[in-house]
């Protein structure tokens, strides 16, 4: 396949890969061309999104020091999910959505609904379940313009709503007041339905009023709105919702009682996926060894910290287990990965030089950087890849860039675009 431009796909992906490299950030797609020695943990995820889509609940939790990938594999399991027909959304724990406030849990998992193809993704996921009830209704004979089509269509739909009503009445009556107004062409209503139903606190109360509702999303109410909008998703023909959580650790900085139910709520969820109560439900949440271990950890919460924590290691990973633990980064993959973002290059604009570009130099460049963070390869991964792009830019560019000569890393310790973990391991030069 290819576009009006005559540029393939996979061109178009290759383009974005290194593009995202050069900005420091994780490509939005294509990880699995970069992806390295996480096959196992690839696996589990597969496996475990297929047990979700036969309408189970899942979770998994990924642990790793800062470096060790733990963003990338989330970004991953997102792409495997999307190619599996999930819906997904990517939350990061911050003070505006922690985990003590699950009503900012789910308006943020809400505004970040993707179907892979489209992002702010709900509307189109409500739209998608009616549409495919009126579409499965037209291929039996019933005409476009039939009245009945509207009647069968209005019967499906409340046979739906009636499932969701015994999870969330409020739910139902938004979905059903956003179909209506869909329908007679007020807008204005519809996306006042939309915005209630994604947990908006600033829908105007003639809305409510005239749809039967009151107030907004509750803090008790969250994961049923969730559970019954999953449900929706599943009668659009979706596999289910994946839902991926960066920086958990982030729970850790906040006063000790709000601290404390965050640990509370996730233990909630934990439960509810047991007893199988959010079914079609996948959470996979991210942390630095501290969240689980630390004092202010979910150490301090003993029941959460039975449920997912993990036996001893061995020196043989088992990514089975509740948590996925992350190595740090070494020098073998870091070597691996610039092969493969040599390959994503070549295939996005030309082949690389690989007597200026090569192994030696790599190595060199390795221990040039690291050099500057006191030997520590985990740190990084990302600035090592965007340096590399630069290199492979310069030798694009300049038939007579010698890399082996040329290339220094001498970045500022208050230079735009370094994160404070890289701050705080790197050497001061004098």
């Amino acid at each position: 396949m290819s576009d009006h431009k005559g540029i393939t796909d996979q061109k178009q992906e290759s383009i974005g890969i290194i593009n995202a490299l050069r900005r420091g950030t994780v490509p939005q797609s294509g990880l699995s061309r970069l992806a390295v020695g996480l096959s196992a943990e690839e696996r589990v995820i597969g496996s475990q999104l297929a047990y979700v889509a036969g309408g189970h609940a899942d979770c998994k939790f990924v642990r790793g020091e800062y470096g060790s990938g733990k963003t990338f594999l989330i970004s991953r399991a997102v792409e495997i999910g999307q190619r599996q027909r999930f819906v997904t959304s990517h939350v990061v724990i911050s003070p505006e959505t922690p985990l003590h406030k699950l009503q900012a849990v789910y308006t943020a998992i809400c505004a970040g609904l993707t179907t892979g193809t489209e992002d702010h993704a709900l509307k189109s996921i409500i739209d998608t379940w009616i549409y495919g009830i009126e579409d499965r209704l037209i291929s039996t004979g019933i005409g476009e313009d039939d009245p009945k089509l509207v009647e069968l269509t209005e019967k499906e739909i409340e046979s739906v709503l009636e499932r969701v009503s015994g999870l969330s009445s409020g739910l139902a009556s938004a979905l059903r007041a956003y179909y209506q107004a869909s329908n007679r062409g007020d807008f204005a209503s519809a996306q006042a339905a939309i915005g209630w139903v994604a947990g908006e606190t600033t829908v105007g109360r003639s809305f409510k009023a005239q749809a039967g509702l009151k107030g907004s999303v509750t803090e008790g109410e969250a994961l049923q709105f969730l559970k019954g909008l999953v449900y929706v998703m599943t009668r659009a023909g979706f596999a289910g919702l994946l839902v991926s959580f960066d920086e958990a650790e982030t729970a850790q900085s906040f006063a000790r009682p709000q601290r404390e139910k965050g640990y509370i709520n996730l233990r909630q969820i934990v439960d509810m996926i047991d007893k199988n109560e959010l079914p079609n439900c996948f959470f996979l949440f991210a942390g630095t060894p501290a969240f689980f271990d630390s004092a202010k950890g979910i150490r301090s919460l003993p029941p959460l910290y039975d449920r997912i924590g993990i036996i001893a290691d061995d020196g043989f990973s088992n990514p089975l287990q509740t948590q996925i633990v992350l190595p740090k980064f070494d020098a073998a993959k870091l070597m691996e990965a610039a092969l493969r973002v040599m390959e994503i290059y070549a295939d996005a604009y030309s082949e690389v030089d690989k007597s200026r570009v090569s192994p030696k130099f790599i190595r060199t460049m390795i221990e040039k950087v690291t050099g500057r963070f006191g030997g520590r390869v985990d740190v990084v991964p990302r600035l090592y890849l965007r340096e590399f792009v630069d290199v492979l830019d310069k030798c694009a560019l300049y038939p007579n860039y010698q890399p082996m000569e040329k290339y220094v890393f001498v970045p500022e310790k208050e230079a735009a675009g370094l994160k404070e973990e890289e701050k705080a391991v790197m050497e001061v030069a004098w």
